[in-house]
């Protein structure tokens, strides 16, 4: 009999033994603080494609079926999930100014120094082992959660199966992206070894300090500090080191930069063709400055690829700036150049606090 064939049976004995606590789940710290869950619906049960969907997880997975049916049944949907899923009734124009201004202001600039400087070890470290430097880890963890202040109030058991089963009419359906999401948590719980409606999360399942969804938690999640389980909501170490892993793993290049201040040509032929691949870096310095781009000296030194990058200010003309494969990096966390450009600056004002 193989390792993994006596795991599945160790795990199956024990759920028949004890319901659905996985043996491992006796071994765990102690219990997290709580977060307050919305007010409860009725429960799923056990719906005829809910059960489909776990009969099939278990034989992709090798999963125990009947843990499966208990977790699952466990989900309640969620109207209010339902509801911000949706985009906003009346679209907003798109603010860099405004939107930097959420999370470049003092209280999260302080916030930021006083966790850079309790895990200043783990950062250091993590840009030994991924080249991903402290300031961009901070700034991520920055504008995701403030810090661990903001992590969400959602059962992730509940919000995915919400997602997956009862996705809303009116924008493209994504309800397979999530389904694949709650089979991902499923077996991170299992392996884990904790129920499936003890993780806590936003209301699109994203969990802990980085908002890891459940399957970049089971692909990208590292123990960095080597205690044998990978904690995103306590341990800062294994937060710190999975948020490097998952830049450095989506292309960041060590010792390089993010982007290079730029003047664009004027509107017409030539700005087009620069803002066509997006935030993709495509041109070459050279290229882009024979389209008429005016960049930096230390951009027009860059070797790499590089994309312009157009952010609007409302009413106001829009800002510019020459993105490298790092700043393509960040994005790939949040697919947003706002995103992307306030999680660099979060963290470049985090350092000079620091002084």
């Amino acid at each position: 009999m193989n390792t993994h064939t006596r795991r599945t049976l160790f795990l199956a004995t024990s759920l028949a033994l004890a319901g659905w606590a996985h043996p491992a789940l006796a071994q765990k710290p102690k219990p997290k603080p709580a977060r307050k869950a919305p007010p409860a619906e009725p429960a799923y049960g056990r719906r005829a494609d809910i059960m489909a969907f776990a009969t099939a997880v278990a034989e992709r997975r090798q999963l125990p079926l009947r843990w499966l049916h208990a977790q699952l049944a466990q989900a309640r949907p969620q109207e209010s999930v339902r509801r911000l899923i949706m985009p906003p009734p009346v679209a907003t124009a798109k603010n860099w100014a405004a939107y930097r201004a959420r999370f470049i202001e003092p209280r999260r600039i302080d916030a930021g120094a006083a966790f850079w400087r309790a895990n200043q070890a783990w950062l250091w470290r993590a840009q030994e082992s991924y080249g991903v430097p402290p300031h961009i880890v901070v700034g991520i963890i920055g504008v995701e959660t403030f810090y661990g202040r903001v992590m969400g109030n959602y059962r992730v058991l509940d919000a995915l199966a919400t997602l997956s089963f009862d996705f809303p009419s009116g924008r493209s359906d994504r309800s397979p992206f999530f389904r694949g999401q709650l089979e991902e948590l499923l077996v991170w719980c299992a392996r884990e070894g904790v129920p499936a409606t003890q993780p806590m999360g936003s209301y699109a399942g994203a969990m802990g300090l980085p908002q890891f969804m459940p399957g970049s938690i089971n692909q990208f999640a590292v123990d960095f500090d080597g205690d044998g389980r990978i904690d995103l909501d306590r341990s800062a170490a294994d937060v710190v080191g999975s948020v490097a892993r998952y830049l450095a793993d989506h292309g960041w290049q060590r010792n390089a930069p993010t982007h290079f201040d730029v003047l664009p040509p004027p509107p017409g032929a030539q700005r087009v063709e620069l803002l066509g691949p997006d935030i993709k870096p495509t041109f070459t310095a050279m290229q882009m400055a024979d389209l008429g781009a005016v960049l930096s000296d230390t951009g027009r030194a860059h070797e790499g690829a590089l994309a312009l990058v157009e952010l609007f200010n409302g009413d106001a003309p829009p800002s510019y700036v020459a993105g490298t494969a790092n700043f393509y990096a960040v994005t790939r966390y949040n697919w947003s150049s706002y995103y992307a450009l306030a999680v660099i600056e979060l963290g470049e004002a985090v350092r000079a606090a620091l002084g």
